[in-house]
């Protein structure tokens, strides 16, 4: 699995990567943080406001800085 942070690595988005780093191995998934900050790849992705979080290619969310509970939810789910 492969969690996605699109976004230009502004705090939000580096909130967001720990964030999402937190609640893998909060969880234990077998998972990684990929950090997308191509413009062109983010908004090819259908995403116009950051961050966002997907996984595995899927967008989860735009434009919020989840808690490290919401994302070890999304992973459990």
């Amino acid at each position: 699995m492969v969690l996605q942070i699109l976004g230009s690595g502004c705090p939000k988005c580096q909130k967001l990567a720990q964030n999402a780093q937190a609640a893998i191995d909060e969880v234990g998934a077998d998972a990684s943080v990929e950090k997308v900050t191509d413009m062109d790849k983010i908004t090819e992705m259908g995403v116009v406001m950051t961050p966002a979080l997907a996984i595995d290619g899927e967008v989860k969310t735009v434009g919020k800085t989840l808690s490290v509970d919401k994302i070890a939810e999304m992973l459990r789910s």
